[in-house]
């Protein structure tokens, strides 16, 4: 399904498409993909996923937006709030952010966390990802 998702992203990229419009067409492919990670289990070939825990701070409630903010040199220059929806199938297309981080953030969001999900900090640098 990446090549949909990817067609589906480059169309709200765009502005062909809103967010919000976005939304259930990502979700229809998150079921598809869902469907076929079930016939590759039943199948027998299972699909990697570690067992890391989220980390500390999230707390039980159902987000409904996924926040990214960028610090360089100690001031904020990105402060990204996009719904959840559209947020964790875009985590694949974030350049520098790890498969196991982003597995991490879309088990978050599985099991309806609410509260920073993610934080690297590098000095006066960092990145931080929080469900809202």
């Amino acid at each position: 399904m990446p090549d949909a998702m990817e067609q589906v992203l480059r169309l709200v990229a765009d502005g062909r498409l809103t967010a919000d419009q976005a939304a259930p067409i990502l979700d229809a492919l998150a079921e598809a993909d869902a469907a076929l990670a079930e016939a590759d289990a039943a199948a027998g070939r299972d699909r990697a996923r570690d067992g890391t825990a989220p980390a500390a701070g999230p707390q039980s409630g159902r987000a409904t937006a996924l926040r990214v903010e960028v610090i360089e040199d100690g001031r904020k220059v990105v402060n990204l709030r996009i719904p959840v929806n559209l947020g964790r199938f875009a985590l694949d297309r974030i350049p520098g952010l790890s498969s196991e981080n982003a597995e991490l953030i879309r088990r978050a969001v599985s099991e309806g966390l609410v509260g920073q999900v993610l934080a690297i900090d590098d000095g006066p640098d960092g990145v931080r990802i929080a469900l809202e």
